[in-house]
């Protein structure tokens, strides 16, 4: 068997196409490998990864297309190390790599807000904050939080569990979000990013399946970045908003992700004090 039939023939899995998608975005250069014959893409071959990792070109074929079960950690590091990846992608290719056992997607059960983290954010008054289900669904937010980010939707939309708003569907699909965010391009690249991130932790639940499914079919932007497979793990940043009431913002968040591990976060948004989104802030909340 050729290599050349070696990098397309077969099924590729999840983490096969990870990998794939690793390998197109680095040239030879920059992996440090001699680049000869004639490239169809600038990324890496496939038989280069498998001599930069280390292991045989069948074995790597075999990875990729879910035919090996117990690649190990030495060989992972291999492959992450050849590879560049950050931390987040790395962390994204063991889970990928040893996923839990298979199991025939279930309907999700609807999410619940955990009675202390909701009552955690009404507690913080005009910090806005919003409590996020493991695939973006907004299960609960405190009164800033909604006039921030949606306060065109009925306040108690995050109680109804049948119809509760989503925060990425709001991103792609929801005009007045769209226009929310200044660096509207940056937030729906990140949220992709850290969609991925989350879904290689619930691989089997049929949720994840049926808004990846929705998205991809009703917003092409959305699709493109979800066959990119960036992956980041969001934690803190700075989000510029262009708010409909009170204008321009530009704000620090922070997720703060629960300990009992099911995919819940809190996002919290702050302003620097004295300075005038601030104030712009203050204004949105003291508002009747």
């Amino acid at each position: 068997m050729t290599g050349q039939f070696l990098d397309t023939d077969g099924p590729v899995t999840e983490l096969g196409e990870f990998l794939r998608s690793r390998r197109d975005r680095l040239t030879p250069e920059e992996a440090g490998v001699s680049s000869y014959g004639r490239r169809r893409v600038p990324g890496l071959r496939r038989e280069e990864l498998a001599q930069l990792a280390g292991v045989s070109m069948t074995y790597l074929t075999r990875l990729e297309q879910g035919q090996s079960q117990n690649a190990s950690d030495a060989i992972i590091d291999a492959l992450a190390r050849a590879l560049q990846l950050d931390a987040d992608e790395r962390a994204h290719l063991y889970a990928l790599a040893h996923p839990a056992p298979a199991k025939r997607p279930q309907p999700s059960k609807p999410e619940a807000a955990k009675p202390g983290a909701e009552q955690l954010l009404h507690s913080m008054g005009d910090v806005p904050a919003v409590l996020l289900g493991r695939f973006n669904d907004i299960l609960a937010w405190n009164r800033a939080g909604h006039l921030l980010l949606a306060g065109h939707l009925d306040c108690d939309a995050p109680s109804r569990a049948d119809d509760r708003p989503n925060q990425l569907k709001l991103l792609f699909l929801d005009e007045h979000t769209r226009d929310l965010y200044t660096d509207w391009t940056d937030e729906a690249a990140l949220a992709v990013a850290s969609l991925r991130y989350v879904a290689a932790q619930f691989a089997d639940d049929r949720r994840l399946a049926e808004l990846v499914g929705e998205l991809s079919m009703n917003s092409p932007e959305f699709a493109n970045l979800w066959a990119g497979h960036d992956v980041r793990l969001c934690t803190s940043g700075v989000k510029r908003f262009h708010h409909p009431e009170v204008g321009d913002l530009t704000l620090g968040y922070e997720v703060l992700h629960l300990p009992e591990g099911n995919g819940q976060r809190i996002l919290t948004h702050t302003a620097e004090p004295g300075s005038a989104s601030f104030a712009a802030l203050r204004l949105l909340t003291s508002a009747s």
